[in-house]
């Protein structure tokens, strides 16, 4: 599926591309912004889809620094296990000689006709009955603007003082963007970044974070204009929480699970 959030290009060589960083797909103080994590992820599973011609069964990214607006982040795909049904890959995403990003993944499918589900979707309301969620954020950059979001469990970080931490860390949020554009596999990537999103709830506080990892592993990934995001803090401890997401097709799909752990940011101590 066709991706407008960002500008993957491809080179000469198919096995490098590069990702102009515009502000669109920053994050951050004004003064310091930087690249969406989920971005990093999206695009180095969209490169290595590129070069293997298969879709992408796992990927789990590793952040080692911030790509700045105005940079250019090098991907380069690297495919050391090539099988009859699955590839082993591997992508270094950098500026210069900087690491920014390394992306490891599987991916292929096999012919197999079993298929089944055992995780469900929550009783939550339809999109349209839930409340728009806006993230207190919002008017520092333009990222956000690119999606709709509506609360349908638990408390959202507008800003609002929330009243103590939460007893489950449990939040769910559908998803959509603005433009219309259906959500696949590099979408899925980008919106499984918005676990911290749950540990205002979680902790009662508001706080932000900076992703450590960020791993997703796709289920059946059908085309959908809602996505629902299950998220839980699992754990928080000594400034890192531990989390994870599901997401769901509108129907009810479950398109992929997703986990990672932050570096907590605390915003109320400002």
């Amino acid at each position: 599926m066709a991706n407008a959030l960002f500008d993957l290009k491809a080179t000469h060589n198919p096995h490098r591309y590069y990702l102009p960083i515009s502000p669109e797909i920053t994050v951050g103080p004004p003064d310091r912004k930087f690249m969406f994590g989920g971005v990093g992820l999206a695009a180095a599973i969209e490169a290595m889809q590129r070069t293997t011609g298969r879709p992408a069964i796992w990927a789990t990214a590793q952040y080692l620094s911030f790509a700045r607006p105005g940079s250019v982040v090098d991907l380069d795909v690297w495919v050391p296990t090539e099988g009859r049904f699955n590839s082993q890959a591997r992508v270094v995403g950098h500026v210069d000689d900087k690491e920014i990003i390394i992306v490891t993944a599987a991916l292929g499918s096999r012919p197999d006709e079993t298929q089944g589900q055992w995780v469900r979707m929550p009783e939550v309301p339809p999109p349209l009955d839930c409340p728009l969620a806006l993230h207190w954020s919002e008017s520092r950059g333009a990222f956000r603007d690119h999606f709709e979001k509506r609360l349908a469990l638990g408390r959202f970080p507008s800003g609002e003082r929330l009243d103590g931490p939460s007893e489950d860390g449990r939040v769910c949020t559908w998803v959509r963007m603005r433009d219309g554009q259906l959500i696949g596999s590099a979408l899925l990537a980008v919106i499984a970044d918005f676990v911290i999103e749950a540990a205002s709830h979680a902790t009662g506080r508001l706080v932000g974070g900076n992703s450590l990892d960020n791993t997703i592993r796709y289920a059946r990934v059908v085309p959908s204009e809602w996505v629902l995001c299950d998220m839980r803090i699992e754990a928080v401890h000594a400034g890192v929480a531990h989390a994870a997401m599901r997401l769901f097709a509108e129907g009810g799909t479950l398109l992929a699970t997703a986990s990672q752990s932050l570096i907590l940011r605390y915003h109320d101590e400002r």
